[in-house]
């Protein structure tokens, strides 16, 4: 099995990414929402965490080996959570995360059936069944970022995302939607790095909520 790919990117066509790496050049499928940022990276070094399967062909006659390949680990984890939804294969889902893939799951987190409406095959009733069989599987895929760190950097360990999520479950508990908790504490701890309680850090996303509407 290939679960990481490390190559230099020779060509982008038709929604797979041609990797060569030694002798060797692989084909790789990449998800909607990637392909645009490897358009600017042909000829320049990249790495791939990968998803290997065998794609079905002729009714179940024969199998053909695939690759996917993902920018990090969890946008690949996400990817496999999404095809467990009944009807999302592989190349319909490739074709379906046109957005970025923490934009998709805070939409299932707020059930936004018109934005999930909104992306390519997905209609009405697939944008519902998502939402149901997703709920409550993806918050830790829109978990929050440390103050400087890169998108892809999660916070799930350590003091900071212990205050983290304490001061989302506080404001959670005081009637705040869960994802609006979330980004209030994201910007929380990126306006000031030094507050170290979650009293402290939901005083201050309460201040920074008045002052947005003041300014509404």
């Amino acid at each position: 099995m290939i679960s990481r790919l490390e190559g230099r990117l020779v060509a982008l066509d038709g929604g797979l990414a041609h990797v060569s790496c030694g002798p060797l050049t692989y084909a790789l499928f990449v998800p909607a929402a990637d392909q645009q940022r490897l358009v600017s990276m042909i000829d320049e070094p990249v790495t791939f965490s990968t998803l290997h399967y065998m794609e079905a062909q002729g009714q179940g006659s024969s199998f053909i080996p695939r690759l996917i390949g993902f920018a990090n680990e969890e946008d690949r984890s996400f990817f496999e959570l999404f095809t467990t939804v009944k009807g999302m294969g592989n190349r319909k889902a490739l074709r379906a995360l046109a957005l970025p893939f923490r934009a998709v799951a805070e939409a299932i987190v707020e059930r936004d059936v018109d934005l999930l409406r909104s992306l390519p095959e997905i209609g009405k009733r697939t944008a519902e069944t998502i939402v149901a069989e997703l709920d409550g599987k993806v918050d830790r895929f829109i978990e929050i970022k440390p103050p400087g760190a890169a998108a892809s950097d999660a916070v799930d360990a350590g003091p900071r995302a212990e205050l983290a999520r304490d001061a989302i479950a506080m404001l959670t508990q005081l009637g705040e939607p869960r994802l609006n908790a979330r980004r209030l504490v994201e910007r929380v701890l990126e306006v000031d790095p030094t507050i170290d309680s979650p009293e402290s850090v939901v005083a201050a996303a309460f201040r920074l909520r008045e002052a947005a509407w003041g300014e509404a």
